[in-house]
């Protein structure tokens, strides 16, 4: 079952900031767990400010699974006053195979499929990817540095699968899909990979965010980003958007890449959100962005979306 907004255009199609450029720890050293009301409603008063009305509250920001009821209320009653949205609730680094934290990482997906209820929103987006490595703390930008590797070992393979199952259960319970973000060197880190993941998994209410940035970033011979799209179209249930430049050299042995705006990178969106929604396509956008100003690529990445949608309902 693939859980849609109803009849979308150009105009009415869900697309979200991203929270990634807004970090958890404030430099007074408080937590925006601990902000106030007032104070959450001044940060995403910039996202407003920026042209959004919509916000996935990542995690790396504000953990909504983690606020206890009466907050999470409040958080819902700042959305309201602003008046944006909650297309997706997306997690970061909260892996959900790592056997040292699996229990505690389930238990907080659980949460968050509940406050993604609660929110509104009609997507959790949960990973596989584990938490920075040292070198990539200490890279100008992190993913050229060696991160987290899944084990290879099938018994934790099959356990992550029956993982979210149960996960897909609860979801579907109250009225949510889970959306499984590609990353590399995970089960999922290839569109060929995690389509054969999905499948193995075999809940209606999994799917896939073809978080192609992720891929074709890396250093390193990738998918060529149009099978990856033809692949995973299909399965697509949230989709996090961005782009990168890359350059490499005929032999693949001299590759760079930098971030880039939606319309100048490698991936030509115009070509894959046209092919997503081809494929039933229904779920919500959520922009991201990583240097500069991310919030203002990403307002420039939307207004982007906005021309290359249907200018008509479907």
């Amino acid at each position: 079952m693939l859980r849609d907004f109803g009849s979308l255009n150009r105009d009415t199609w869900p697309i979200a900031a991203a929270m990634i450029q807004y970090q958890n720890c404030l430099p007074d050293g408080r937590s925006v767990q601990d902000q106030s009301a007032e104070e959450w409603e001044a940060t995403l008063g910039e996202i407003v400010e920026a042209g959004f009305d919509a916000v996935d509250p990542t995690d790396c920001w504000l953990r909504v699974g983690d606020l206890s009821p009466a907050r999470l209320e409040a958080f819902r009653k700042v959305l309201a006053r602003l008046g944006l949205t909650v297309p997706g609730v997306s997690t970061a680094r909260k892996c959900l195979v790592e056997p040292s934290t699996v229990v505690e990482m389930t238990a907080y997906c659980h949460r968050v499929i509940d406050a993604a209820a609660a929110l509104g929103a009609r997507t959790a987006c949960l990973g596989l990817f584990g938490a920075l490595t040292e070198p990539q703390k200490h890279a100008l930008w992190f993913w050229t540095a060696p991160g987290y590797r899944n084990p290879d070992d099938p018994a934790i393979r099959q356990a992550t699968i029956a993982r979210l199952r149960e996960l897909g259960r609860h979801a579907a319970e109250v009225g949510v899909d889970i959306a499984l973000e590609m990353y590399e060197d995970t089960y999922i880190g290839t569109a060929r990979d995690a389509v054969r993941f999905v499948e193995e998994v075999d809940h209606p209410s999994v799917g896939l965010n073809p978080d192609l940035g992720n891929l074709i970033r890396l250093h390193r011979p990738i998918e060529p980003w149009q099978e990856m799209v033809a692949l995973t179209a299909p399965w697509t249930r949230y989709w996090h958007v961005k782009n990168y430049f890359r350059e490499e050299d005929a032999t693949g042995s001299a590759i760079s890449t930098i971030p880039a705006p939606l319309p100048m990178g490698l991936i030509n969106y115009r070509v894959a959100v046209r092919a997503a929604i081809d494929a039933g396509f229904r779920g919500g956008f959520c922009c991201e962005h990583y240097g500069g100003d991310g919030l203002t690529v990403s307002a420039a990445n939307r207004d982007y979306l906005r021309t290359i949608l249907p200018k008509s309902f479907v």
